[in-house]
């Protein structure tokens, strides 16, 4: 990802999430500013449903005030954050295992799409879990509230990239296409730059989407599953 000069000093390696891009992204940012920063809060008695440990990176600009993947406006300020494969909506505590800082995020966006990392987390909470600063950092993701089963039903894609140049990507759309006769493929610009392919598979079944994600390689980018509601 190449963004633009950042609002502040830039971290060492900066997210790279394309998700948002395939959506309308020309709506006005809605007039919430003060319920999307608020605290997050869960059950005093509230245990992981899961846990997860790998890298975290953030993201800002371009994709503040843009469309999220659960159709919010993006806002860099709140505390939310995006993962591949959890509900939208889940709310996650997540711990920097160097430093010990942690926070509750609300999961209302699709990637990190770099292979190795599990979370990007928007400014204010990469701020808090101290991630923002090194730009990546090792965190542990606890699922403290879903809104949806986290092993079964859903509906699931496989998104590929990102690409340098649009007829990268639309060849391998293309390829896809035919392959897959019965999958929806999409091809799309990032707000970064960059070119990707979305494949929404029959019924955006998960055993299909999986099936083709082993089935996939690229010579630039990678393949990922991803989880749209």
């Amino acid at each position: 990802m190449n963004p633009p000069p950042p609002l502040e000093p830039a971290p060492t390696e900066p997210a790279s999430r394309p998700e948002g891009a395939a959506k309308n992204d020309h709506l006005p940012p809605r007039n919430n500013a003060n319920a999307d920063i608020a605290e997050l809060s869960i059950p005093t008695n509230a245990k992981p449903l899961a846990t997860e440990t790998g890298l975290a990176s953030w993201y800002g600009p371009p994709y503040h005030n843009r469309v999220g993947s659960n159709g919010e406006i993006y806002n860099m300020h709140a505390m939310t954050a995006a993962h591949r494969t959890l509900p939208l909506g889940s709310i996650v505590r997540v711990t920097n295992l160097k430093t010990g800082n942690l926070a509750l995020v609300r999961i209302t966006d699709r990637g990190p799409f770099i292979p190795g990392r599990i979370l990007d987390l928007s400014l204010a909470a990469a701020r808090k879990v101290d991630v923002y600063s090194p730009g990546v950092a090792q965190v542990r993701v606890e699922v403290m509230v879903a809104p949806a089963s986290l092993d079964i039903g859903g509906k699931w894609a496989v998104q590929i990239g990102g690409f340098k140049h649009e007829h990268e990507a639309r060849s391998l759309a293309g390829h896809l296409t035919r392959r897959y006769s019965t999958a929806k493929v999409l091809c799309f610009a990032s707000p970064a730059g960059d070119w990707w392919v979305r494949v929404r598979v029959l019924d955006d079944d998960r055993e299909r989407a999986q099936k083709l994600v082993k089935e996939t390689d690229t010579s630039e980018g990678a393949v990922f599953l991803v989880r749209l509601d």
